[in-house]
């Protein structure tokens, strides 16, 4: 595909890195040349100096012959202006604007197309924002991501010593759990994918990766490693946009504290929060400061400025002071990867958790959502499967005789309301829900290729 991506800022670099990586042909427009000069230096594209909201800047970038246009600059506003540019002068099949205001994610009828003719739009808050509520519902996890519409849930746990599956075949859990509906994808050994069949052993301190019936979730949780306690204690570094949203969509069940260092910011948040959560005006790597509000009693601290030094230190500190679970928001993927599995337990990176809401608009086929396992290791799809045993590569044909290339893995098929576990002699049907998961990005083109349906079809 020929995609043009106005910003080269975190978001917009993290996108350009996934999609090159895929052999497309990209374009990044900024107005810092040094931002531009270091993606060409590191990557296979073209950089563009340039204001992507100018006519002749897109006209410049090749905008008549794009594929895709995909807007992610600081600013709502541009974002939204560039994409009905692109729209209406050089008619671009799909444009995407990343926008940070709830305002515009709560009115999709301005982006119609007598509005600002906008295809998708993506917001990273509001994206992380969910990832980090799904690690709060499910505290023993290390990653949760959700398939058909949450029938089916993909969960990463670290094994510990003394569980029922510590140092057990992986067969074992099917012995164990005859009824559930579970199926290991993957197990990441010392920072290495080691394939899951039948006879290998899950040793203490690898981290499993299994797909599930998401009410067996927490069942199957139990067989890697003790069950948390819930978390109803959390203290949150950062009242910015995600820092208010996490707060928002947690304070009916948790005990909410928030440190912000604007009084300004303290201000506001005081008069979008219930009056039951605390907001600190103060530094969150004062140790004073989380020591006089009971950090060690914490079951969940959670840093989540735009800093990552600062975030990475606050975490360090809480967790040194007694908070049970850490995580932290870094948008550098080097710290992220340094930081994780030490004294910090969870490293998000905002690009990660909206790659995936990004991806699902480039993949070829009917990819209802795509997301990036374990810092990119591994990629799931969920693709519908159209057609018929004439038109589709899939529908109509058994697991085992489907062409799938060596490293894809079909994990589950749901169709309507039933979960189905993939095994060698199930059969897809039309308008089956397909979770599929790659090893490699490289094999990504084919696995698209088999949902595509022929033009008999149509």
């Amino acid at each position: 595909m020929k995609i043009l991506i106005l910003g080269a800022g975190q978001v917009g670099s993290s996108v350009a890195e996934n999609l090159v990586s895929e052999h497309n042909d990209i374009t990044v427009i900024d107005t810092d040349g040094a931002r531009l000069s270091v993606l060409q230096d590191r990557l296979d594209l073209r950089g563009l100096m340039g204001n992507g909201t100018h006519v002749s800047t897109l006209q410049e970038a090749g905008a008549a012959d794009a594929d895709l246009f995909i807007s992610c600059v600081t600013a709502d506003e541009s974002n939204l202006v560039a994409c009905k540019i692109a729209k209406k002068v050089f008619n671009v099949p799909r444009c995407i604007a990343r926008v940070r205001s709830s305002e515009f994610l709560d009115h999709e009828e301005l982006m119609a197309e007598d509005g600002f003719d906008v295809d998708h739009l993506i917001c990273p808050e509001r994206s992380v924002t969910s990832y980090i509520e799904k690690l709060v519902d499910i505290p023993e996890a290390l990653q949760v991501v959700d398939f058909a519409g949450g029938r089916v849930c993909a969960v990463t746990v670290r094994a510990a010593a003394g569980s029922p599956l510590a140092d057990q075949p992986i067969q074992t859990l099917r012995e164990r759990l005859p009824g559930a509906d579970v199926r290991i994808i993957a197990i990441f050994r010392n920072n290495r994918l080691v394939p899951p069949e039948g006879d290998t052993r899950i040793e203490p301190g690898d981290e499993v990766l299994f797909l599930a019936n998401t009410r067996h979730v927490r069942q199957i949780i139990r067989e890697l490693r003790e069950s948390d306690k819930r978390v109803k204690r959390v203290m949150i570094a950062g009242g910015g946009n995600i820092g208010l949203r996490l707060a928002r969509g947690i304070s009916d069940h948790c005990d909410v504290k928030v440190i912000e260092r604007n009084r300004k910011r303290c201000e506001f948040l005081a008069t979008q929060l219930p009056s039951r959560s605390l907001i600190l005006n103060g530094d969150a790597t004062d140790e004073n400061l989380l020591e006089d509000e009971n950090v060690a009693e914490m079951d969940l601290f959670l840093a989540l400025t735009s800093d990552d030094e600062d975030n990475i230190m606050s975490s360090l500190l809480a967790k040194r002071m007694g908070a049970r679970r850490v995580i932290a928001l870094i948008g550098r993927k080097s710290y992220g990867e340094l930081m994780e599995g030490g004294r910090i337990d969870i490293a998000i990176s905002p690009s990660e958790a909206t790659i995936g809401e990004l991806l699902r608009y480039v993949r070829r086929g009917d990819v209802v959502s795509v997301h990036r396992l374990r810092h990119g290791v591994t990629e799931a799809l969920e693709a519908i499967a159209h057609g018929d045993a004439k038109s589709s590569k899939v529908v109509g044909r058994r697991i085992e005789d489907i062409d799938l290339p060596q490293g894809a893995t079909i994990g589950a098929v749901v169709r309507q309301d039933e979960v189905l576990m993939a095994h060698h002699d199930t059969v897809i049907e039309s308008d089956d829900h397909v979770i599929v998961f790659v090893a490699h990005q490289r094999l990504i083109a084919q696995v698209e290729k088999l949902f595509q349906v022929s033009a008999t079809f149509f």
